[in-house]
């Protein structure tokens, strides 16, 4: 079956990696809004009989959940053969309970409106903090690729005697992954409570590590408030400035620039989400992904 590619709006770059790759058809289509307000859709490309695939990040999900539902039914009602949603960065995975009374589970509700229009679903490092797989949340095939070992060949690659370093004892199991690809130690900060209040963190064999690059990892940075502590925390133990890397430039208001300010020697991130700081490409494992679910 021939497969034909469409990007939406911000996603042409990564699209078109993903076509060289999947040697597949690049899709024309417009998209755009009436003066109302409302989400004008028409495919130029012939989709009858292939397999639809859509490339949108759900990065600000809101704004981009109506133009790729309708590019989909779009797609279907013009003979389509399926249609399937690569989106390298998942929105709507933090709300997967009732918090507080009246909270709507929007988790759920997201996965039932995708599984709805897509027929399956390739992502990357989704954050399933409650949640074993994505199976409980979509009703489609779904595939999901680690960034891990990426991020560990560009550590390899770019930093010189680096040491990763945990925020807490809960990332210790994806910092240490990180760390044993890319050959190099870590540490995790330790958190010692002297009262409701009075928490003092400190970074342990820190004279071991003074020559190091710290390394700082996570899968999502959106307030990038875990991080600045971080960074604080090495600087008052001496450290040299620290390199920090996420798989999601999600970097909401201010966040990127208040981390530059901080003090980092870099920061980077996955090409999950388009940023300038994106440099480690992600591309071949949405493929992988892609012919996981497929083949």
């Amino acid at each position: 079956m021939k497969t034909i590619l469409f990007a939406l709006p911000g996603n042409e770059e990564l699209t078109t990696k993903l076509v060289q790759q999947l040697h597949a058809e690049k899709g024309e289509a417009t998209i755009r809004q009436f003066p109302d307000g409302e989400t004008y859709i028409q495919i130029q490309s012939d989709v009858k009989d292939k397999r639809v695939v859509l490339v949108c990040t759900l990065h600000q999900p809101d704004k981009k959940l109506l133009p790729l539902y309708y590019l989909s039914k779009t797609a279907k009602d013009l003979g389509a053969d399926c249609t399937c949603l690569i989106a390298p960065y998942l929105a709507y995975m933090r709300q997967d309970k009732r918090f507080h009374p009246g909270e709507g589970i929007t988790s759920a509700y997201f996965g039932t409106l995708i599984s709805q229009f897509a027929e399956s679903l390739v992502t990357i490092d989704p954050h399933l903090h409650r949640r074993n797989s994505l199976s409980e949340v979509y009703q489609i095939p779904c595939k999901v690729e680690h960034a891990a070992n990426h991020i560990s060949g560009w550590i390899k690659a770019n930093v010189e005697n680096p040491v990763l370093v945990g925020p807490d004892s809960e990332s210790e199991q994806w910092v240490s992954e990180v760390a044993k690809n890319a050959g190099a130690p870590f540490i995790v900060l330790e958190k010692i409570r002297h009262g409701d209040k009075n928490v003092e963190v400190s970074v342990p064999d820190v004279e071991n590590f003074k020559s190091h690059t710290p390394v700082l990892v996570d899968d999502i940075i959106s307030t990038a408030r875990t991080m600045i502590e971080t960074v604080a925390h090495l600087k008052r133990a001496g450290m040299k400035a620290p390199v920090c890397i996420g798989v999601h430039a999600v970097f909401g208001g201010n966040a990127y620039q208040d981390l530059k300010d901080i003090g980092t020697a870099d920061i980077v991130t996955c090409n999950t989400i388009p940023h300038p700081s994106n440099k480690i490409d992600i591309s071949d494992m949405l493929v992988d992904g892609y012919n996981k679910v497929f083949y």
